[in-house]
């Protein structure tokens, strides 16, 4: 079997190593012409890290990220704290597997050279425009003029995939109504800054600070609502004065972060609502092609990476088959479903807007951190603690 997989981010890159591990002949499509320094930092969570542990890569991972202490909420202005989870030593304890933040370029390069090891063929520079079928399988068109023949082709190539618009038609994805902006700056600027993932909740806006790269830098998104839309790039340049207006008088340290900054990005959030199905015959869809989701719950890059295990596993148990295709699909589409409306809601917790809506919110949630801290705890263990190396899919 020979799979094409369009898009070599996290999902694409993933799918790859994982069916090359089930013996698959893979070659990777990406637009871009090197795989290189591209998006912020990254939040690994136990369900991620162990994906990474069953593709091979997670003491790779390790090597090259920071581990939080601690998950806390804090108000914007006052720095308040509303709760804090330790999570170090309490993730492997409690889930098994570590909790992790990241640079996006460096997994990325962990992932790049997992797949080239295990013999995965790169095609850089190009993107699928278009695919055929024929009586062997399909002809897969590029934006090159090249076609490149296959028995499956995998769409992992984002919110505003290509293989989803032919296999489904035009459908624009859902602005989520606001923008984030994203930077990094050297973690000296902020030496007192906790070693934890903060979330830090305002008025029509949230931040999240922690660190990646071993410590050494502070990774900062700041959310706005705003109806004015953005561009979707990673790489869309923002303007500093406007972000200092929109969190300059905020607790510190998050104004000496901003003004630390040399430059900053800023790109528009959508989402997708649950499409009917994932697949169609030789084709099917990972990862943010199929179930795009906004950033409050920190899962997009650890459900498509669970994705392109479990696709793994149904193609080996079943060979490109329509029972392949549809197991996958049933195993995955209700737990992304779910991990997108709690993403969904949680853009509502963080953004309260005024005094009384936070003390109904955060008020009930100090409390409960301070008197039923087990309880606390327990909210994410749906999320944590899945593990991807047990799903059975069958024969």
């Amino acid at each position: 079997m020979k799979v094409i997989i369009a898009g070599g981010g996290i999902g694409g890159l993933s799918a790859a190593i994982a069916l090359s591990k089930v013996g698959i002949e893979v070659e990777v499509i990406e637009r871009a012409p090197a795989l290189g320094e591209v998006g912020a930092g990254l939040q690994l969570s136990p369900n991620a890290t162990k994906a990474l542990a069953a593709l091979g890569v997670l003491e790779a991972v390790a090597a090259v990220s920071s581990m939080p202490q601690t998950l806390e909420m804090r108000l914007g202005r006052t720095g308040e704290k509303v709760f804090s989870i330790p999570i170090a030593k309490e993730a492997r304890d409690r889930y098994g597997a570590p909790y992790l933040h990241i640079h996006r370029a460096d997994l990325i390069e962990v992932l790049r050279r997992a797949a080239e090891f295990a013999g995965v063929h790169m095609r850089l520079g190009a993107r699928v425009s278009a695919y055929v079928r024929d009586d062997d399988g399909l002809r897969v068109g590029l934006d090159t003029g090249a076609i490149v023949p296959c028995d499956l082709l995998v769409g992992a190539d984002g919110v505003r995939s290509t293989v989803r618009k032919q296999m489904l038609g035009e459908e624009d994805p859902r602005y989520t109504g606001a923008v984030a902006w994203r930077l990094t700056v050297p973690a000296d600027v902020a030496p007192d800054l906790p070693h934890s993932a903060i979330v830090w909740a305002g008025p029509g806006r949230h931040a999240v600070t922690y660190r990646i790269r071993r410590n050494e830098l502070i990774n900062f998104v700041g959310v706005v609502e705003t109806d004015k839309w953005r561009g979707e790039s990673w790489d869309q340049a923002g303007d500093l004065l406007e972000l200092a207006d929109e969190f300059g008088e905020w607790a510190q340290p998050i104004p000496d972060i901003i003004a630390a900054c040399g430059e900053c990005f800023v790109w528009a959030l959508f989402d997708r609502d649950p499409l009917a199905r994932w697949h169609d015959e030789r084709v099917v869809l990972l990862g943010d092609a199929c179930h795009p989701m906004p950033p409050f719950q920190a899962q997009g890059a650890a459900m498509a990476i669970e994705d392109a295990i479990v696709l793994a596993k149904c193609l080996q148990a079943h060979g490109i088959s329509a029972t392949a295709l549809g197991t996958y699909e049933k195993l995955r589409k209700p737990r992304t479903s779910k991990v997108l409306a709690s993403a969904r809601a949680n853009m509502g917790v963080f953004h309260r807007s005024n005094a009384f809506t936070q003390a109904a919110t955060y008020g009930p949630m100090k409390l409960a951190d301070r008197l039923f801290p087990s309880f606390v705890r327990s909210r994410q263990d749906w999320i944590y603690g899945y593990d991807v190396r047990q799903v059975q899919v069958g024969r």
